[in-house]
């Protein structure tokens, strides 16, 4: 499995952010956001090719790798797009058995039947899709793969779940609302808008009408705490 990076921080995404964490990068995806915060694991992919047993020491390496901190026991199954994966089936099975909580982040395109206690999905918008100046063929595919509702069904009845929407323009919260109407029996104590960006600039200039449309509507807001905590940096 091509793996981009492995590291030791805090989540700060969704119903567990603060929790120390070890995540696993995966590199790869069957999508291609115009706006992508890892285009080493999407536009141009890059990593190593290791083995489960390496990878999983790695994980355990980095669960210990902060000093004067218990060992951390929440892994975090990410990408690019991890469930392109047939190894994450193996890779999730051992760290359930060594007793490691488990999220997996999915854009909800593809289905595994991984071990996982939260299966994290963030349904890409259309504002996503790359435009055909950027790239056509990726225009093409990113628009016609981006929305697969019976693998989001699969996802969100056989697993706990949280869905987190990238929200990039005003226009996205329609779309969110006619998606919530295809999926009626979602929680909506799980349901998170989160503001595209990687600068504080970025994500304050959202924020401002992004939060109070969430109180408005009850939904959740997701602020991207990593940004506060470190910038955007790879390893964070």
């Amino acid at each position: 499995m091509l793996i981009a990076e492995i590291y030791q921080s805090r989540q700060g995404e969704g119903l567990l952010t603060g929790t120390p964490s070890v995540f696993v990068r995966t590199s790869g995806c069957n999508l291609r956001c115009w706006f992508c915060d890892t285009p080493f694991t999407s536009w141009s992919p890059e990593g190593e090719d290791l083995a489960l047993d390496e990878i999983v020491a790695r994980i355990e390496a980095a669960a210990h790798e902060i000093a004067g901190q218990p060992p951390a026991r929440h892994a975090v199954l990410t990408g690019g797009e991890p469930l392109l994966f047939a190894e994450l089936v193996p890779l999730s099975e051992r760290l359930r058995a060594s007793g490691w909580h488990i999220t997996v982040e999915t854009a909800g395109t593809l289905f595994l039947p991984v071990a996982c206690d939260l299966m994290s999905i963030s349904p890409k918008l259309a504002s996503s899709t790359p435009s055909p100046e950027r790239d056509a063929r990726w225009h093409i595919r990113h628009e016609r793969s981006r929305h697969a509702p019976e693998v989001i069904h699969k996802l969100s009845t056989q697993y706990e779940y949280q869905f987190k929407f990238v929200i990039d323009q005003r226009g996205d919260l329609e779309e969110v609302e006619r998606y919530l109407d295809e999926f009626p029996s979602l929680d909506f104590e799980r349901l998170y808008l989160m503001p595209q960006g990687t600068t504080p600039e970025e994500l304050a200039e959202r924020n401002a009408w992004l939060e109070p449309y969430c109180r408005e509507r009850g939904y959740r807001y997701c602020a991207r705490k990593q940004i506060e905590w470190y910038g955007f940096t790879r390893g964070t």
